[in-house]
């Protein structure tokens, strides 16, 4: 998920992720730690989902102590006033592991069935890598382990840190609420059936507003990813 850039948070925006990130709603984290498979390696050639999680032989990977922006995220401090930081780290990631064995050692498993996984590609620590180009915050709420590293892109001022940038928690927790409401139950999540097989899109997906639920053709709305993948469905793919 590509070029260096960086972010000086105002005030507003340091609020908004010290409140975020004081109450992270399950449905939208789900990195509630269970002990199965803790320290299982999975190897292999990596299919990037987004500028955070990976899928190795089938097995879907959320790079942890790492939050990277959403797809259809946009930062501030670009040519034109904002940059799409978004799709640049799922670009990033694509290039740190793009043709190279990818070794993840399992954390265990959030509440979704995904392994929270310690990856590296050819050596490299991809989850510190991510941090390191302001690609992605240290996700201090559950690891420590790359909070210097973040210190250091924001003190060069490199990706996310060049300019205002809402925390991807955050960005998440906005998005979920302003779908719910019109949600039945509140089950945001859309499933939808193409092509390309059984998909689904959380509030915060590049497709999500295009999407239509059509009941009579097996769509349907989901709670959760857990429920989701459980129904068939896989998630959607980052552009």
């Amino acid at each position: 998920m590509s070029a260096l850039h960086r972010i000086r948070f105002s005030l507003p925006l340091v609020a908004l992720a010290l409140a975020a990130a004081s109450f992270l709603p399950p449905v939208l984290e789900g990195i509630a730690r269970t002990p199965g498979d803790h320290g299982a390696l999975l190897s292999g050639r990596a299919v990037v989902i987004d500028g955070d999680t990976l899928e190795i032989g089938g097995e879907r990977i959320r790079l942890e102590g790492i939050d990277a922006p959403e797809a259809d995220q946009t930062c501030g401090g670009g040519w034109f006033g904002s940059w799409k930081c978004g799709r640049a780290a799922t670009e990033q990631l694509r290039w740190l592991t793009g043709g190279r064995r990818v070794d993840c050692e399992s954390a265990g498993r959030d509440k979704y069935g995904r392994v929270l996984g310690w990856c590296t590609a050819d050596g490299r620590d991809i989850n510190g890598e991510m941090v390191r180009t302001g690609h992605a915050w240290a996700f201090v709420r559950y690891s420590t382990r790359y909070q210097s590293v973040e210190a250091e892109a924001r003190k060069a001022k490199i990706g996310i840190w060049k300019g205002d940038a809402e925390p991807a928690w955050a960005f998440r927790e906005r998005r979920w609420a302003a779908a719910e409401p019109s949600a039945p139950k509140g089950c945001a999540i859309k499933g939808n059936i193409t092509s390309n097989g059984h998909i689904y899109h959380m509030p915060w997906s590049p497709w999500y507003a295009k999407v239509r639920i059509e009941p009579a053709k097996g769509e349907r709305w989901f709670c959760s990813e857990a429920e989701a993948s459980k129904a068939g469905f896989r998630p959607a793919m980052a552009p």
